[in-house]
């Protein structure tokens, strides 16, 4: 079971962690999970470029490893990347030690402090030790869910449309796993928010600010 829209409740609830971005204009945060992959990400990329998009991608650690190159371009890009674990562990099968090591090794591949959890899921010791080793936790406003192979395209861009607003912090995947609702609907969703003077931000500069303030956002 999953949420589309991550609930008021759950932000206030954990304050420490990035769910959605204080904003005074019309930006939405678009984030990209699991890659990089040669088969998807460059795709992505092109649907970006075409909007003069930026976006952030969670990058599993093994998968950088594996494709450097395409690691390469989404940074010459002008993109963001981010840690998602090298293994892309489940944090509640995983003890904090074994745990932050992985997110360690993943680092030195992607020297970021902007972090993402596998299925958002974690437990209390290893949000506290990421946040105490200089980690900006970063969850979602929406998900888009193009990941669950029981929706269509249609449906996945309905969920985006229909929850996105100004500093949204959206989730697709860049994974082969997605692809057959990511082709339908990241497009139109790149054409449904430009197309309403929305533009599209990394969370690089989000993460600095934050970083150096410590005080989370309740919006």
């Amino acid at each position: 079971m999953y949420l589309i829209k991550t609930p008021a409740l759950f932000r206030h609830m954990f304050p420490g962690m990035l769910w959605k971005v204080q904003v005074t204009g019309k930006v939405i945060f678009l984030t990209f999970d699991d890659g990089p992959v040669p088969e998807i990400t460059p795709w992505v990329l092109e649907q970006l470029a075409a909007y003069d998009a930026k976006a952030t991608f969670f990058s599993v650690g093994d998968n950088v490893r594996k494709y450097p190159v395409v690691h390469d371009l989404v940074i010459s890009s002008g993109h963001t990347v981010a840690n998602h674990t090298f293994h892309h562990l489940n944090g509640w099968e995983t003890s904090p030690v074994d745990y932050l090591r992985n997110v360690e090794k993943c680092r030195k591949l992607v020297p970021s402090s902007l972090f993402r959890p596998p299925y958002g899921k974690m437990c209390p010791a290893q949000t506290q030790m990421l946040l105490r080793t200089g980690y900006e936790i970063v969850m979602w406003d929406v998900l888009s869910a193009d990941f669950d192979e029981r929706l269509s395209g249609r449906q996945v861009l309905s969920n985006v449309v229909r929850h996105t607003g100004p500093g949204s912090v959206v989730v697709f995947h860049d994974s082969l796993k997605a692809w057959d609702r990511l082709e339908y609907a990241l497009p139109r969703t790149l054409e449904h928010f430009a197309s309403r003077g929305y533009r599209f931000a990394g969370l690089d500069e989000v993460s600095k600010t934050r970083l150096q303030k410590r005080q989370p956002e309740l919006v």
